[in-house]
């Protein structure tokens, strides 16, 4: 029988309750305890998944039956709260992006492997059915020879949103706007499907928010390694909110995917998108809302579970967390300096 692993969440908003979520839908994981300095807000996330909870972590830490914490503190925090964790022989979850510097993700990254612990960040998407067969069929050459990739997030968030937290909208805690706390899940899969990127040209601009530091509308052209080229598109000021969209244009086919699912699935070979599972779950997009579509969340944690148990690395691990974060920076780097910029950064 496997051991059922406990699991501990440290930071208590928004992104949390989705972790709760899932860890109690999950057979193989059970959670113990809560912390979040904000004491009221670590009771009430406790009391509805009749747990402990704490508002120092580190005593959240000392406990022998935590085997797992999920990280969901604001951004700039993740590599702090994850070494720690690591330190006391914990495996460690963090939520996207797993640290808004690189030296941050590297020290996390680094921690982690000397402690013997495991790593996985959160690219939930890429645990969505429709982007498993697409990975799938661009790996077997369905498409061709890949020549062009767009990631496109035109959602809207509310000056309300910005003014809730006093993180959200600082480079010191969110590491960016629209990039880096929206955009960065197509991001992900762009690189992901596309591969390596080798050079960004960038504009961001803030123009619908006030009391921020940040980007809230970014437009960078990419080049990948392979020769492709493509197009980066992020915007909090889309209102009321639209889609999320990956272009996909090879030699022998497109793909395009619109909020998750593939929207059209056009090969030469006139071979048809094979099913997927139908998620009937209603699915909230482009605006700033909790009511978050938790299934691949709760399969990317399943992942990280029976990694531990198997002996294996989870299939989204620190490094693979880092690859997006390191684009986003690129492409901050390129909009300061009005100059093309080359990956891997110095």
């Amino acid at each position: 029988m496997k051991k059922k692993l406990g699991f501990a969440i440290v930071g208590c908003g928004v992104i949390s309750k989705t972790h709760a979520r899932c860890i109690s839908e999950l057979p193989d994981a059970q959670l113990v305890a809560v912390a979040d300095i904000i004491e009221e807000r670590a009771k009430k996330l406790a009391q509805e998944y009749n747990c402990d909870y704490y508002t120092d972590y580190h005593q959240l830490l000392k406990r022998e039956d935590v085997d797992v914490v999920n990280v969901t503190t604001p951004s700039g925090l993740h590599a702090m709260v994850g070494i720690d964790a690591a330190s006391a022989g914990k495996h460690v979850i963090v939520e996207k992006p797993i640290d808004v510097t690189l030296e941050k993700a590297d020290a996390l990254i680094k921690a982690c492997r000397e402690a013997g612990v495991k790593l996985c960040t959160i690219s939930q998407h890429r645990f969505d059915d429709d982007i498993v067969v697409l990975k799938k069929a661009v790996d077997e050459g369905k498409l061709g020879q890949l020549n062009f990739g767009g990631s496109h997030t035109k959602w809207y968030r509310s000056q309300e949103y910005y003014d809730s937290g006093d993180w959200r909208g600082t480079w010191e805690l969110d590491g960016g706007g629209a990039l880096m706390n929206q955009s960065i899940h197509y991001v992900d899969l762009l690189q992901h499907i596309m591969g390596p990127v080798e050079e960004v040209y960038a504009y961001c601009a803030t123009r619908a928010h006030v009391r921020i530091e940040v980007e809230d509308e970014a437009i960078a052209a990419v080049k990948f390694k392979n020769g492709a080229i493509g197009v980066i598109e992020g915007n909090t000021a889309a209102y009321p909110g639209f889609c999320t969209r990956l272009d996909i244009y090879g030699t022998e086919g497109s793909v395009i995917v619109e909020n998750d699912r593939v929207k059209e699935w056009k090969l030469k070979s006139g071979e048809a998108k094979p099913e997927t599972a139908d998620v009937k779950e209603k699915l909230i997009v482009g605006t700033s809302s909790a009511d978050i579509w938790h299934s691949s969340h709760k399969k990317e944690i399943q992942d990280m579970i029976d990694a531990i148990h198997e002996g294996r690395d989870p299939k989204v691990t620190g490094e693979e967390g880092r690859k997006p974060l390191e684009i986003i920076l690129a492409i901050y780097e390129s909009a300061r300096r009005h100059e093309p910029v080359k990956l891997p950064l110095k």
